[in-house]
């Protein structure tokens, strides 16, 4: 069993397809709550980038899995 730990990514570090990528995967995982109220894909990708920037939530890289996602603090 690989115990290794995810590694925090900077999204300063990603170009901007790659943080746009990985913020619309984050988003349109089933299960993300918005809420009641409808968004936008554009709307929750705006949200979760200005998360990233104020610091509340991280994108970590899982080296086991090879998979990313955002975490919250």
């Amino acid at each position: 069993m690989n115990d290794e730990a995810p590694i925090i990514i900077p999204y300063q570090e990603l170009s901007a397809e790659v943080l746009r990528g990985v913020i619309e995967a984050f988003v349109l995982e089933e299960g993300t709550d918005y809420g009641h109220s409808d968004y936008s894909l554009e709307d929750k990708v705006k949200q979760v980038r200005q998360q990233l920037e104020q610091g509340r939530v991280w994108i970590a890289y899982d080296p086991v899995e090879e998979t990313c996602t955002i975490l919250s603090s």
